[in-house]
Protein backbone atom coordinates (compact mmCIF):
# COMPACT_ATOMS: atom_id res chain seq x y z
CA UNK A 1 0.00 0.00 0.00
CA UNK A 2 2.42 2.88 0.92
CA UNK A 3 4.73 1.44 -2.37
CA UNK A 4 1.29 2.44 -4.52
CA UNK A 5 1.20 5.84 -2.12
CA UNK A 6 4.79 7.07 -3.15
CA UNK A 7 4.12 6.13 -6.84
CA UNK A 8 1.22 8.34 -6.79
CA UNK A 9 3.04 11.31 -5.15
CA UNK A 10 6.12 11.55 -7.65
CA UNK A 11 8.23 14.39 -6.34
CA UNK A 12 5.90 15.88 -3.89
CA UNK A 13 6.32 13.01 -1.71
CA UNK A 14 9.49 12.92 0.60
CA UNK A 15 9.12 9.63 2.62
CA UNK A 16 11.25 8.34 5.51
CA UNK A 17 12.19 4.85 5.53
CA UNK A 18 12.07 2.60 8.27
CA UNK A 19 15.87 1.72 7.72
CA UNK A 20 16.37 5.47 7.21
CA UNK A 21 18.33 5.34 4.03
CA UNK A 22 21.14 7.48 5.52
CA UNK A 23 25.07 7.34 4.08
CA UNK A 24 26.68 6.43 7.15
CA UNK A 25 29.54 7.82 5.52
CA UNK A 26 28.33 11.58 4.58
CA UNK A 27 27.95 13.99 7.03
CA UNK A 28 24.22 14.94 8.90
CA UNK A 29 24.81 18.34 6.41
CA UNK A 30 24.90 15.64 3.10
CA UNK A 31 22.20 13.31 4.49
CA UNK A 32 19.47 16.02 4.77
CA UNK A 33 21.40 18.06 1.50
CA UNK A 34 19.77 14.71 -0.28
CA UNK A 35 16.21 16.08 -0.04
CA UNK A 36 16.75 18.33 -3.11
CA UNK A 37 19.30 16.38 -4.82
CA UNK A 38 16.92 16.41 -7.50
CA UNK A 39 16.30 20.23 -7.87
CA UNK A 40 20.04 20.49 -8.63
CA UNK A 41 22.59 19.69 -11.59
CA UNK A 42 24.80 17.19 -10.96
CA UNK A 43 27.75 19.33 -10.68
CA UNK A 44 25.81 21.75 -8.17
CA UNK A 45 25.67 18.09 -6.13
CA UNK A 46 29.47 17.42 -6.45
CA UNK A 47 30.15 21.26 -5.49
CA UNK A 48 28.07 20.46 -2.79
CA UNK A 49 29.88 17.77 -1.83
CA UNK A 50 32.80 18.83 -1.69
CA UNK A 51 32.40 22.21 -0.73
CA UNK A 52 28.97 23.84 0.28
CA UNK A 53 27.93 26.95 0.28
CA UNK A 54 27.25 29.02 2.95
CA UNK A 55 23.45 29.51 1.91
CA UNK A 56 22.92 25.56 1.67
CA UNK A 57 24.92 25.37 4.75
CA UNK A 58 22.89 27.71 6.55
CA UNK A 59 19.60 26.22 5.24
CA UNK A 60 20.38 22.65 6.59
CA UNK A 61 21.42 24.25 9.78
CA UNK A 62 17.92 25.84 10.10
CA UNK A 63 15.55 22.63 9.51
CA UNK A 64 18.53 20.66 11.94
CA UNK A 65 18.18 23.39 14.62
CA UNK A 66 14.01 22.62 14.59
CA UNK A 67 15.19 19.09 15.59
CA UNK A 68 18.05 19.78 17.65
CA UNK A 69 20.59 19.03 15.68
CA UNK A 70 22.25 22.05 14.45
CA UNK A 71 25.44 21.11 16.31
CA UNK A 72 25.99 17.71 14.13
CA UNK A 73 26.21 19.48 11.38
CA UNK A 74 29.31 18.04 10.00
CA UNK A 75 29.83 14.92 12.47
CA UNK A 76 29.47 11.37 9.70
CA UNK A 77 26.02 10.34 10.00
CA UNK A 78 27.31 6.68 10.95
CA UNK A 79 28.46 8.09 14.24
CA UNK A 80 25.09 9.51 15.52
CA UNK A 81 23.03 7.50 17.98
CA UNK A 82 19.70 6.01 16.39
CA UNK A 83 17.79 8.50 17.53
CA UNK A 84 19.82 10.92 16.25
CA UNK A 85 20.06 9.21 12.82
CA UNK A 86 16.62 8.83 13.04
CA UNK A 87 16.03 12.89 13.17
CA UNK A 88 18.53 13.15 10.25
CA UNK A 89 16.56 11.26 7.79
CA UNK A 90 13.42 13.71 9.46
CA UNK A 91 15.41 16.42 8.00
CA UNK A 92 16.56 15.14 5.14
CA UNK A 93 12.12 14.77 4.48
CA UNK A 94 11.57 18.38 6.05
CA UNK A 95 14.32 19.68 4.05
CA UNK A 96 12.26 18.17 0.36
CA UNK A 97 10.40 20.67 -1.09
CA UNK A 98 7.47 18.71 -1.61
CA UNK A 99 4.22 19.18 0.15
CA UNK A 100 4.13 15.51 1.51
CA UNK A 101 6.03 13.54 4.13
CA UNK A 102 5.32 9.81 4.62
CA UNK A 103 6.91 7.88 7.42
CA UNK A 104 7.37 4.22 8.33
CA UNK A 105 7.79 4.48 12.22
CA UNK A 106 10.10 7.76 11.75
CA UNK A 107 10.20 8.23 15.28
CA UNK A 108 10.48 4.99 16.87
CA UNK A 109 14.30 5.35 18.18
CA UNK A 110 13.39 8.85 19.96
CA UNK A 111 11.52 10.16 23.47
CA UNK A 112 7.76 10.48 23.47
CA UNK A 113 8.54 14.76 23.92
CA UNK A 114 10.88 14.45 20.53
CA UNK A 115 8.36 12.78 18.54
CA UNK A 116 5.33 15.23 19.31
CA UNK A 117 7.68 18.10 19.02
CA UNK A 118 9.28 16.11 15.64
CA UNK A 119 6.24 15.50 13.87
CA UNK A 120 4.37 18.61 15.08
CA UNK A 121 7.41 20.47 13.08
CA UNK A 122 6.24 17.74 10.25
CA UNK A 123 2.78 19.09 9.77
CA UNK A 124 3.63 22.89 10.38
CA UNK A 125 5.90 22.18 7.47
CA UNK A 126 4.10 20.09 5.31
CA UNK A 127 0.31 20.17 4.09
CA UNK A 128 -0.01 16.29 4.80
CA UNK A 129 1.70 13.82 6.65
CA UNK A 130 1.40 10.40 6.76
CA UNK A 131 3.21 8.04 8.89
CA UNK A 132 2.83 4.64 10.05
CA UNK A 133 3.26 4.24 14.14
CA UNK A 134 2.82 1.60 16.19
CA UNK A 135 2.42 3.80 19.63
CA UNK A 136 -1.44 3.86 20.05
CA UNK A 137 -1.79 7.13 22.16
CA UNK A 138 1.03 8.74 19.98
CA UNK A 139 -1.18 8.20 17.12
CA UNK A 140 -4.17 9.42 18.52
CA UNK A 141 -2.58 12.76 19.88
CA UNK A 142 -0.80 13.59 16.90
CA UNK A 143 -3.20 12.95 13.88
CA UNK A 144 -6.28 13.71 12.96
CA UNK A 145 -7.33 10.83 11.07
CA UNK A 146 -6.78 6.93 11.66
CA UNK A 147 -6.05 4.45 8.85
CA UNK A 148 -5.85 0.71 10.50
CA UNK A 149 -4.68 -2.35 8.32
CA UNK A 150 -5.37 -5.89 8.72
CA UNK A 151 -4.26 -8.74 6.65
CA UNK A 152 -3.00 -6.04 4.06
CA UNK A 153 -7.33 -4.07 3.97
CA UNK A 154 -8.17 -1.14 6.02
CA UNK A 155 -9.50 -2.25 8.58
CA UNK A 156 -10.36 1.34 10.32
CA UNK A 157 -10.65 4.54 8.73
CA UNK A 158 -11.54 7.22 10.91
CA UNK A 159 -11.42 10.74 12.91
CA UNK A 160 -9.07 10.40 16.32
CA UNK A 161 -11.30 13.18 17.76
CA UNK A 162 -12.79 10.92 20.77
CA UNK A 163 -10.70 7.54 20.18
CA UNK A 164 -8.68 6.13 22.67
CA UNK A 165 -6.08 3.53 22.46
CA UNK A 166 -8.78 0.88 23.31
CA UNK A 167 -10.37 1.89 20.30
CA UNK A 168 -7.79 0.12 18.48
CA UNK A 169 -6.91 -2.91 20.11
CA UNK A 170 -8.91 -5.02 17.64
CA UNK A 171 -6.12 -4.26 14.86
CA UNK A 172 -3.95 -6.13 17.19
CA UNK A 173 -5.70 -9.18 17.63
CA UNK A 174 -5.18 -12.35 15.60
Amino acid sequence: MLRTILERCGARAAYIPQDLGLVPALSVFHNVYMGRLHRHSAWRNLRTLLRPAAGEIASVSAVLATLRLEDRLFSPAGELSGGQQQRTAFGRALYHPGDMLIGDEPVSAVDEHQAREILATAQAGKSTVIVALHDRALALETANRVIGLRDGRIALDAPTAGMTPRDLDPLYRT
